[in-house]
């Protein structure tokens, strides 16, 4: 778990680069920043995934697999705006996406299961 919330959050911030990088001039990485959507919505189903495992197999808390759902949901709405060009909601979205890719990592990295006391049937 840890290792898929910290890749979706380089991830999402390399797209914010990208951007950067495009709207200032560099036009040629708006193919990069559409070819990385594709690695970032993979990223982010994985992550729920993860989410999932740690949960079920895990037994850990599950709203971080609601938060890797939303958060696949998220990305997924953000491509489509992003290729129909409303950046209106795109650019606000996408803060919405690192805020949820944060906390998720933020969680990742301070989550500590419960370990059973010896001799303790679960």
């Amino acid at each position: 778990m840890r290792a898929t919330t910290l890749l979706v959050l380089l991830d999402t911030l390399l797209q914010a680069a990208l951007a950067g990088m495009f709207v200032t001039g560099n036009l040629d990485l708006l193919a990069w920043h559409a070819a990385n959507a594709e690695v970032l919505i993979a990223l982010t189903f994985i992550q729920a995934v993860a989410a999932l495992l740690v949960w079920r197999l895990g037994r850990g808390p599950a709203w971080p697999t609601a938060a890797g759902a939303l958060l696949v949901v998220l990305v997924a709405a953000q491509q489509g705006l992003g290729e129909a060009r409303i950046l209106a909601g795109h650019m606000p979205l996408g803060m919405a996406v690192f805020g949820c890719a944060t906390a998720l990592t933020c969680w990742a990295f301070a989550y500590r299961p419960a370990v059973a006391a010896p001799g303790v049937a679960e």
